[in-house]
């Protein structure tokens, strides 16, 4: 099952346990995010909303908040010894998709657990073998 969902004025294509950067989220991280706008949900029988389905969210458990990369808009004019440098850095918010409801169904308060992962054990190093 996957949904299309608009957020800061973009559209996500998104499934369970997707992990997407989206424009900055007024919330903290560990935080349960809802999506109201579902354009479409798909699967056996595809919704398309007229805008938006009625009665489907999408939630999602908020990762972190990071800033993109440094964005440099530098103007130069041959004349006058004119320049000017400024940078600009974007907000995003970094979301893992949890759960696709539908009929009016509400999101869990608290993330689902997530199965910790175990490092795999070191290859025990050859034997030298001894000079004879």
């Amino acid at each position: 099952m996957f949904a299309v969902i608009k957020t800061g004025g973009k559209q996500y294509r998104v499934a369970p346990e997707d992990v997407i950067r989206i424009d900055r989220v007024a919330a903290e991280p560990g935080q349960v995010v809802e999506f109201g706008e579902v354009l479409l949900v798909g699967g056996d029988t595809p919704t398309v909303g007229v805008p938006t389905v009625q009665g489907a969210t999408v939630a999602g458990e908020l990762l972190q908040h990071e800033r993109g990369d440094k964005v440099i808009a530098f103007k130069k004019r041959r004349r006058k010894n004119s320049r000017r440098k400024r940078g600009y850095r974007h907000d995003f918010s970094v979301v893992r998709i949890t759960e696709i409801l539908t009929d009016g169904a509400k999101p869990s308060q608290t993330p689902p657990p997530r199965a910790k992962r175990v490092a795999k054990p070191k290859a025990a190093p050859e034997a030298t073998q001894a000079a004879e």
